[in-house]
């Protein structure tokens, strides 16, 4: 994940890299959708704050690998935390890629999100079969939170949620 958000890829995280991610995942929605593009920004930005409050060195207005790590465990993934941070991501992000208002995502919108944020499709066709716990064709809100409260929080390797991403190594 720290390898993602170091959008230039120069070892470090900083409002800018942050900043390059809304972009990102901002562009996934309509133009007119201001509603999820926002949401999706402020989880972003919640995140961004969690990162820079919890940081050792506060002079300095970036964040390393390690540090990175630490603050992932300590503080994002709290309960208290995780939600605003990652919940207003989530929330926006289906609800601009719920292009038929469904309620849930089919393989082509969820593939062709993570074709947007640079995943190649075979690793989210993947992803996305794993994902689909009742194999119905489609990845549920529910099906997308559960994923991602097991890539974050669990101890299990072998979880769905793990492949919210795909294998770690496709990620530039």
């Amino acid at each position: 994940m720290f390898k993602w958000f170091d959008q230039n890829g120069d070892g470090w995280i900083t409002q800018d890299d942050i900043e390059k991610m809304v972009k990102l995942f901002t562009a996934l929605a309509d133009n007119a959708d201001h509603k999820n593009k926002s949401a999706m920004s402020k989880g972003f930005m919640n995140w961004w704050n969690l990162l820079l409050e919890a940081r050792e060195n506060k002079a300095s207005e970036k964040i390393g690998n390690q540090e990175f790590i630490r603050i992932m465990d300590a503080v994002v993934i709290a309960p208290k935390n995780f939600e605003i941070a990652v919940g207003y991501i989530v929330d926006g992000l289906l609800g601009a890629l719920d292009r038929d208002g469904n309620g849930s995502l089919s393989q082509g919108e969820y593939v062709g999100m993570y074709n947007a944020l640079g995943i190649p499709p075979t690793t989210s066709a993947e992803a996305f079969r794993r994902l689909d716990r009742d194999s119905n064709g489609e990845i549920s809100r529910a099906e997308f939170h559960q994923a991602l409260f097991e890539y974050y929080l669990s101890a299990d390797p072998n979880a769905p949620g793990n492949w919210l991403l795909g294998p770690m190594d496709v990620l530039k």
